[in-house]
């Protein structure tokens, strides 16, 4: 299998950490870009971000057409019927990039994973069943996929990763009530999830990122 093209941000020369970003439905690994100078704080170790483009495939939700997706929407309530096939490709294409950080010289415990709404589904989905225990993972105007299967397939590597969520509470893409289902699904098998909602639709504030920076700072060492 061959790796995701991605875009790849550097803040300084030789990281020592390394930020995968998973973007939305329709976007591509440019999308999330630009908020790489409003998040590092110039005392941070140096960081690799990496930016992948999903696969573009048909999305049955928007008529068929093709477009980049992390897998495919069958309904607008998310969870009617779900794409375990496309979904379980994107984890094992996110674990080859984490497999090629470390191969970089960035240790699995020094890699975080982050996504946004489909991104942030990925990011949950692959963070969580990682054998190896990952930095921490971000989830943004997101939900938990194939939820049903987690509790057999979880790595306990990974049973106290430190979990960023935040969500707006007028987001009409994946309502807010979709976040607090997963947060309680994920709190009941014993996460923490450090949960953070915001008066904005399906989107990021500068409020977010703020929160966010706070957040990342404390997970580097």
């Amino acid at each position: 299998m061959s790796l995701l093209p991605a875009l790849e941000i550097e803040t300084a020369a030789n990281p020592v950490y390394s930020i995968v970003w998973l973007h939305g439905l329709g976007a591509d690994g440019h999308d999330f870009a630009p908020i790489v100078p409003e998040l590092v704080m110039p005392e941070w170790p140096a960081i690799r971000f990496v930016f992948p483009h999903a696969p573009v495939r048909p999305v049955t939700i928007n008529n068929g057409m093709a477009m980049r997706a992390w897998y495919d929407i069958y309904g607008f309530d998310l969870l009617s019927r779900q794409d375990e096939t496309g979904t379980r490709e994107s984890i094992v294409q996110v674990e080859a990039l984490i497999t090629r950080e470390q191969e970089r010289g960035v240790p699995s415990e020094r890699i975080l994973l982050a996504g946004f709404s489909q991104g942030g589904a990925i990011a949950l989905a692959a963070g969580l069943r990682h054998e190896q225990k990952l930095a921490g993972i971000i989830a943004l105007s997101t939900y938990l996929p194939i939820a049903h299967t987690l509790a057999a397939e979880r790595s306990a590597s990974n049973a106290g990763v430190p979990i960023f969520w935040g969500h707006g509470t007028y987001d009409p893409v994946v309502a807010l009530q979709r976040g607090v289902e997963s947060r309680a699904a994920l709190e009941a098998l014993g996460y923490q999830v450090d949960w953070h909602t915001y008066p904005m639709p399906h989107a990021v504030c500068p409020e977010e990122v703020a929160d966010l920076r706070r957040w990342i700072g404390a997970r580097l060492r």
